[in-house]
């Protein structure tokens, strides 16, 4: 842990960290570490109640990472959509540096985030960005015929499901951040450029 993140709050909210961390947690923190060079943020955010971060963390790791249809940077690609529509400075940081990294473009990143209807995207991609949008934006008017869109672009609605999901634990996510002001590790700005 970089001396920076230890020592600067990670939201607005006077909520510490369990200390010590249990023996299970500590050891996610120090795999999360290891393997990406930081613990992000948002655990550390959740870290004052344990069993809140177990559910965000099992979430989390259900939706961006299970087997699903989707590739992990298409469901980068909607967090980053979803991000964009709500404004949301912790997931837009951290979901562009992902879509950089995965993509290996960082302009898709920026991209995605500046406007991210005018991305270079599959036909297949813009189908499932819009569907991600519109269930962000309006909910209640999703129908029949925007299901069968992403049908008619090659996505099963076991991937329709996925794509909801996603764009689901995005609009929880990017308001939790907002309303608590979570703030971004700072390797994130660099990351993948």
């Amino acid at each position: 842990m970089s001396k920076d993140t230890a020592d600067t709050a990670v939201t607005a909210l006077d909520l510490p960290m369990v200390d010590p961390l249990p023996p299970q947690t500590q050891k996610y923190f120090d795999i999360c570490q290891e393997k990406l060079g930081l613990v992000p943020n948002v655990l550390k955010a959740y870290a004052f109640d344990i069993d809140k971060l177990n559910a965000f963390s099992a979430l989390y790791n259900d939706m961006m990472l299970a087997d699903s249809g989707l590739t992990k940077l298409e469901r980068e690609m909607i967090a980053v959509t979803v991000s964009s529509i709500n404004k949301c400075f912790y997931c837009l940081t951290a979901h562009g540096a992902a879509v950089r990294e995965l993509s290996g473009d960082p302009k898709l990143g920026e991209h995605l985030v500046m406007n991210w209807r005018t991305a270079p995207v599959t036909p297949e991609q813009r189908a499932m960005l819009e569907f991600a949008a519109k269930l962000t934006t309006e909910s209640h008017a999703v129908e029949e015929v925007d299901r069968q869109r992403l049908r008619d672009h090659g996505f099963s609605d076991r991937d329709i499901w996925d794509i909801a999901g996603v764009a689901g634990f995005y609009n929880m996510t990017n308001r939790v951040a907002s309303a608590t002001d979570m703030r971004p590790n700072d390797e994130y700005h660099s990351a993948a450029r």
